[in-house]
């Protein structure tokens, strides 16, 4: 985009929006606007276009019930693209000046985990309807604050694990729960996505010159940026983003409780890991093994960044393990059954259109209509948190002190023998490799809380200090 350009980008609408704003900081919350007539084109503004925001100005674009109005990113050198995209429509550099615009039906948001909680609430009392990419939230507490703003405004909610609209994914999760394998006993959850090393770097480092800080910081702790690149590589700092988990692994997370059957969160959680294989400015494990217990199932995430095998042939997917063969989702458009054996002996197929469905909801003013409602996006995303939390009150134990910190738990005992030997391959050598090894949490499925031993500080860590004026609210 040519300087000449962007400064008419931002003369349209940053210079109309400041007569509205006159001089306020915070978006006011107001009650819910009109319901819209079924059949009326919405209109939406997505937020933040730098990566997966782009993905939905083009589904947008391709909807005949939609209308992408505005385009909002604090920072001005990413939206080139976006705008060129859509060139009617408005800019806004501040989320809080685009909320006040009433010709906005609904908001997409792609902005860095931080932000997710806090924009969807602030839309909701906007009177907006919101599609919110995945995870809802940066951790427990504010996620539920989501689902309960959902409802005390009556908006249409969506979260962004498209699976849920995936043909294929749908047959076979409804397949697997009316018993197509027999009891469903162990759904295995795996991102092995490679990940380089972000770098190191000698102290604080500059951002860049077109981005507002403060507010691209907004939620978190506003700390000095210490990395490379502050896009993208902000998913490898607790302070914005929850690791490969929650990032690609909110999706398998989903898909995993989906396939048990499972509505809430488990009773147990425990998770183990480390950064290995390199040194870097980064702080969320590359490596990482987390078992959440629901009784007479569980499900078993294993994140690996560094080079890797498949398991059952899979990289990132979720391995159902059942009483009468396996099931492996391995595509939201592709899922196979397999017998004992290993042999195929049932493929799903299909695809599925998330965004539209979120459309569908919002023109018929249904929340029911939503394939992935706001209550399910939670706990998928707070089942991811938990592992983190877990591991983040972790002490480091040698690679080889046990033979499995998991002896109890065959399934999960598999899955850290399989660690360990992936770890070798890598070249760490088991005596003289550290890991973190994280305590059991105790939940109520009831109340998301941490109960028993560590409560105190675990429950500290599924929430987050405030930061004015961006502070998710304590009670919506």
């Amino acid at each position: 985009m040519t300087q000449r350009t962007r400064r008419e980008f931002l003369e349209d609408s940053l210079l109309a929006a400041a007569a509205t704003l006159a001089g306020s900081t915070v978006a006011s919350p107001r009650a819910a606007m009109p319901r819209r007539r079924g059949g009326d084109v919405i209109r939406v503004a997505v937020i933040g276009v730098r990566g997966r925001g782009r993905g939905h100005v083009k589904a947008y674009k391709q909807s005949p019930n939609a209308e992408v109005v505005a385009i909002c990113d604090c920072d001005e050198g990413v939206i080139e693209r976006a705008m060129k995209a859509v060139p009617t429509a408005k800019y806004y550099k501040d989320i809080r000046e685009l909320l006040q615009d009433d010709g906005i039906d609904a908001v997409s948001i792609a902005m860095p985990n931080h932000w997710h909680s806090l924009a969807s609430i602030w839309a909701m009392q906007a009177g907006k309807d919101v599609f919110v990419e995945k995870p809802v939230s940066h951790n427990v507490i504010e996620g539920r604050r989501v689902v309960e703003a959902a409802r005390k405004y009556g908006r249409i909610v969506q979260h962004g694990t498209q699976a849920r609209s995936m043909t294929a994914t749908r047959d076979a999760m409804a397949w697997l729960q009316d018993g197509g394998l027999g009891e469903v006993r162990v759904a295995r959850a795996l991102c092995y996505k490679r990940r380089e090393s972000i770098g190191k770097v000698d102290g604080p480092q500059t951002p860049p010159a077109t981005l507002d800080y403060n507010l691209w910081i907004g939620p978190a702790a506003m700390e000095p940026l210490h990395r490379k690149s502050l896009h993208y590589d902000w998913h490898w700092d607790f302070n914005t983003g929850n690791g490969d988990i929650g990032n690609q692994g909110v999706h398998q997370m989903d898909i995993a409780r989906w396939g048990l059957g499972q509505e809430g969160l488990p009773t147990r959680v425990v998770s183990c890991g480390g950064r290995l294989g390199y040194e870097d400015d980064a702080n969320t494990p590359n490596t990482q093994i987390a078992v959440y217990d629901y009784g007479a199932q569980q499900v078993i995430f294993e994140v690996r960044g560094l080079p890797t095998e498949g398991y059952r042939n899979t990289h990132i997917g979720v391995v159902f393990h059942c009483e009468r063969g396996y099931l492996v989702s391995a595509s939201y458009g592709k899922v196979v059954a397999f017998d004992l054996d290993g042999k195929p002996i049932k493929m799903f197929e299909g695809a599925g259109d998330h965004i539209g469905n979120f459309l569908d909801a919002v023109r018929a003013r249904d929340p029911k209509l939503l394939n992935a409602d706001i209550e399910g996006g939670h706990i998928s995303s707070a089942m991811c948190h938990l592992g983190n939390v877990s591991y983040r009150l972790g002490t480091p134990q040698r690679l080889d002190a046990v033979e499995s910190p998991f002896a109890a738990n065959e399934a999960a005992a598999d899955s850290f023998l399989r660690f360990r030997e992936h770890l070798e391959q890598q070249g760490l050598k088991p005596d003289a490799t550290d890991y973190r090894m994280g305590p059991t949490l105790q939940i109520n499925p009831s109340d998301e809380r941490c109960h028993g031993p560590m409560a105190a500080v675990a429950n500290e860590l599924c929430t987050r200090p405030a930061r004015q004026p961006f502070a998710v609210p304590e009670e919506v």
